[in-house]
């Protein structure tokens, strides 16, 4: 397979990042064919995209050229080259690369959109310039070297330009409500982790780091500055119980509320799903 991780020594022995890295892009690889199929349909996940959407747009003109980290099958890009703008849609899995050109293709778009199969920690490979950076639904957390990531992020977008990233939190109160009552303490203390954390998906293993959002920021302040950062699905429960929100679609609406209008208070934007984190290049 090309695109693997480079051998860390001449002996041949991958490193356990490399290792990691490869057990991840095989888990995404594996849920490719039909990952669009719930999490299409799942209104809690189209809640948090459509936040996410329209800050790139308010931060970006309509025109600029955006580098998407992490595409998945590129719903993402899909959205933005409809709105007007051009779009490098990058993965690890090779599997959700193919599902992006096949989407772009099928929309007439792939003067606009350009897939590569290029992952997070494989920065280094890409040239041009570009006007904003953006990633959905926790990429990011499967990238061992942030510091790494920033560097590239720094090279490749301009000065001025914009970062807007969806990431996974360490704070859930939801998921540690859900997993406490049902006796899953062990569950309900993931995210507590530090450093690389197993997660099972479709029998396999994705390695994931999660942070706080200062913590996130920290590999970045040396060339980026902090805009703002707010929480994503705090009052309003995390797309895996979407269940939930059906039978309670009209609380689970009010507990939106909650989310849009106190979602970046102080303390508040530490906590929740994912948060939603926005910076700009020095």
């Amino acid at each position: 397979m090309t695109g693997q991780p480079q051998l860390a020594d001449g002996r041949g022995a991958a490193s356990l990042d490399d290792r990691q890295l490869l057990e991840t892009q095989r888990a995404f690889d594996s849920v490719a064919a039909d990952y669009d199929g719930p999490r299409g349909n799942n209104e809690l996940i189209q809640r948090m995209r459509q936040t996410l959407w329209d800050t790139v747009h308010a931060e970006l003109p309509v025109g600029s050229r955006l580098l998407d980290l992490g595409c998945g099958t590129g719903l993402d890009a899909l959205e933005f080259v409809q709105r007007g703008y051009h779009v490098v849609a990058t993965d690890w899995s090779p599997q959700m690369v193919e599902r992006t050109r096949a989407r772009a293709a099928a929309a007439g778009q792939e003067g606009h959109l350009v897939a590569r199969h290029v992952g997070i920690q494989e920065l280094d490979k890409l040239d041009g310039e570009f006007d904003g950076i953006y990633s959905n639904f926790g990429p990011l957390n499967c990238a061992p070297d942030l510091s790494k990531v920033a560097a590239e992020c720094a090279r490749l977008l301009r000065p001025g330009g914009s970062m807007v990233f969806s990431v996974i939190g360490r704070i859930c109160p939801w998921e540690v409500g859900h997993y406490a009552l049902r006796g899953r303490f062990r569950r309900a203390g993931i995210r507590a982790a530090r450093g690389a954390t197993a997660v099972g998906m479709n029998r396999h293993t994705i390695w994931t780091y999660y942070y706080l959002p200062r913590e996130f920021y920290r590999p970045f302040a040396e060339h980026f500055s902090l805009h703002n950062y707010r929480a994503l699905s705090l009052f309003m429960p995390p797309p895996y119980l979407v269940d939930y929100y059906r039978r309670k679609r009209e609380w689970c609406e009010r507990l939106g509320r909650l989310d849009d209008r106190f979602g970046a208070l102080p303390v508040l934007r530490d906590m929740g799903d994912h948060f939603l984190i926005v910076m700009h290049r020095r």
